[in-house]
């Protein structure tokens, strides 16, 4: 009796198959729809190709263009070969070496031609023929084959192709290992798959080449130069336009192009990495962190400061030494030699480190004096100036940085708390998002790692303790994008994520919470217990903003510049429509500025209409145009930012209006 491989549906039902049946006979079993729709198969939660056999018992789901996360990383994944293709058949000579599926679309590393003995890299002008062989390609319908090689077969065959950097890579590979190649006709490249069953069935109006760069091979400067080619793919041209419309909308709300518009603020290489806040940049810093400064104070924490810098043994017991020195400043504790002769510094000295996060000095500060069970929970907040040391290719703006300021907290919680403050933190968290303009965010929890300290126990107990957590704020649901990541939690602890969605839909991680029980055991943390005996306390890591900084730039690209009026840096602009009202300007201003408005005044010989154009360009929410008429009957002329309409309203009505709107949503 031949043997039988059963196959478990979605929906329970089972069906019995012969070795040697693929997927794609499954789809084409139930019905010819489904063989049309199917892109990939999903085996017991790995996606496969639809043409790969079972190789026994399998749980099965067939993915389509409705599994758009899955669906997209296969169409992202099989443009970035379709576009190596494309290159290596426009200029020969091109070497290939890597090729991923990003976020929102593809890219792919290429060694260029040479030309003359001169390498020849490549730049936007070449997109546009790009794009067409690529269309051509997928016009051709392919097939996607898998086949397994040696090792030995991988070097030869890249070898006698010239194709030196997949020779390379492949050489450094473990020899026990299943090696996989996919082809699509002649051409082909090493990948583990999965892809579509063939190229055509990519839509060839759902994808456009983006732009240019250089990267280096691995990563590594000391490498060789090459010409990354960036695009982004979806499963049809109605997402891209909507993607490309995102992309153009993102243009305009950039944070560095808005930032400076607004003269918020500006960076330079003489501080790689940190910023030079200008006085309207810090009177918007300062107002947010006034507002979480009013949070945290009702939420009952307590604020602390701790030190910048720490001896490196302190990193070394916290464990951050061994597995972060690579991103932490590390400073000789020594004088420097001020002679012009001899090294600046000995090598002596002891080490110290700027510290890259609050973590550890908050423990030793909960260390000093005995902490018994009733004085928990401590809530301990700093808004914390941390240094990381990032690489310079990484940096962008005021988004990514080496200088940042934390808006952090730590939680010292008997184990019977943990759940309430997890909750109370979830709900802090949502008012705060709403206050800032934020009504829609995710809340995803992510789970144990592969790599990991603790007792499987241990985990079972953080990541059920979080789920319970969300579940009593009743946000455990699709409405708030509730997702569960295997392998995502940091190696210590699973950690809930908050996603807020912006204006434009991009999402941004930001707030998180997480549970730790290392490091108040790496750093003799211990509260006396009911029964007089030492217990750890769980140590609960917890941010809203993440960093000021990034939360900063995420705020400007949300409103593209236009706060709501109680972070605005300038709430309103006194502006004269003849010099014949300066001075009533000048007692406008008095008043608003004694009401608390931050309000300048514009008294220059220009036209109405050039100042009304130059401070909406500055993004100031209110204009108040006074001329002859309004000085003599002490009123104003209201303009709101984006409107051309304007109201005539008294002084002191104007005033009680702006001082209404520019209160902060938690002091109204």
């Amino acid at each position: 009796m031949s043997v039988m491989f059963r196959i478990t549906l979605p929906d329970g039902s089972v069906r019995e198959v012969a070795p040697g049946t693929t997927p794609a006979d499954v789809a084409a079993a139930i019905g010819p729809g489904l063989a049309k729709a199917a892109l990939a198969a999903r085996i017991d939660g790995e996606v496969r190709d639809l043409s790969r056999p079972f190789e026994g018992d399998t749980q099965l789901a067939l993915v389509t263009a409705r599994d758009e996360k899955d669906a997209l990383e296969l169409v992202r994944h099989d443009l970035a070969h379709v576009m190596a293709e494309a290159v290596q058949h426009l200029f020969p000579g091109t070497q290939i070496t890597f090729g991923p599926a990003t976020d929102d679309g593809f890219y792919y590393d290429f060694a260029p031609p040479k030309i003359d003995g001169k390498d020849r890299p490549f730049t936007d002008d070449d997109l546009p023929a790009i794009e067409e062989e690529m269309r051509r390609i997928i016009a051709r319908n392919e097939p996607f084959v898998r086949e397994v090689w040696s090792r030995e077969q991988l070097i030869d065959t890249w070898t006698k192709q010239g194709e030196t950097f997949k020779a390379e890579w492949a050489a450094e590979l473990p020899e026990n290992e299943e090696l996989t190649i996919y082809r699509q006709g002649q051409w082909l490249d090493m990948c583990r798959g999965p892809h579509m069953a063939s190229t055509g069935k990519l839509d060839p109006q759902a994808f456009k080449l983006t732009r240019v760069s250089g990267a280096y091979w691995r990563g590594d400067q000391k490498n060789a130069m090459l010409s990354r080619i960036y695009g982004t793919g979806w499963l049809n041209r109605k997402q891209l336009d909507q993607h490309l419309f995102r992309l153009e909308e993102a243009a305009k709300r950039d944070h560095r192009k808005i930032g400076a518009e607004m003269d918020l603020f500006h960076l330079q290489s003489e501080a790689q990495g940190s910023v030079f806040w200008h006085p309207k940049g810090f009177i918007l810093w300062r107002q947010l962190e006034a507002y979480m400064r009013r949070r945290l104070d009702a939420a009952d924490y307590e604020e602390v400061k701790t030190p910048q810098l720490m001896d490196a043994r302190q990193w070394e017991q916290s464990g951050h030494w061994g597995k972060y020195r690579e991103n932490m400043f590390v400073v000789p504790d020594e004088v420097p030699n001020t002679e012009e002769e001899g090294a600046v510094l000995s090598g002596e000295g002891d080490l110290m480190a700027l510290k890259p996060m609050n973590c550890p000095a908050h423990v030793l500060i909960f260390k000093q004096g005995i902490k018994s069970y009733r004085d928990l929970p401590i809530r301990m907040a700093e808004f914390g100036c941390c240094h990381r040391n990032e690489p310079h290719g990484a940096l962008h703006g005021i988004m990514r940085v080496r200088q940042f300021t934390q808006d952090d907290a730590h939680i010292f919680v008997r184990e019977d708390q943990l759940v309430d403050e997890v909750r109370k933190f979830c709900e802090l968290l949502d008012s705060v998002y709403k206050d800032l303009g934020f009504d829609s965010y995710a809340i995803k929890l992510a789970l144990r790692p592969e790599k990991r300290f603790g007792s499987e126990d241990m985990w079972d107990w953080a990541e059920q303790s979080l789920r319970d957590a969300v579940a009593a704020t009743g946000r455990d649901t699709a409405d708030y994008g509730w997702e569960e990541l295997p392998g995502e939690g940091a190696f210590y602890a699973p950690k809930l994520e908050f996603h807020l969605t912006d204006a434009i839909g991009r999402t941004w991680q930001v707030g998180t919470i997480q549970t730790d029980t290392v490091l108040p055991e790496r750093l003799d943390a211990s509260y006396v217990g009911e029964d007089g005996n030492r217990h750890r306390p769980i140590m609960l890591h917890r941010a809203i903003l993440g960093t000021f900084e990034r939360f900063i730039g995420i705020l400007i690209e949300h409103h593209a510049g236009r706060f709501p009026m109680w972070l605005s840096p300038v709430q309103a602009v006194v502006a004269t429509i003849v010099s014949d009202a300066d001075d009533y300007a000048r007692e406008v201003q008095a008043k608003l500025a004694k009401a608390s408005i931050r309000v300048e005044t514009d008294l220059r010989n220009e036209k109405i209409n050039y100042k009304v154009r130059e401070h909406s360009l500055a993004k100031v929410p209110n204009l108040l145009v006074v001329g002859k008429r309004e000085a003599e009957e002490g009123k104003v002329a209201l303009r709101r930012l984006g409107s051309q309409a304007q109201e005539i309203l008294t002084l002191d009505e104007a005033i009680a209006m702006l001082v209404t709107e520019a209160t902060p949503p938690d002091l109204r």
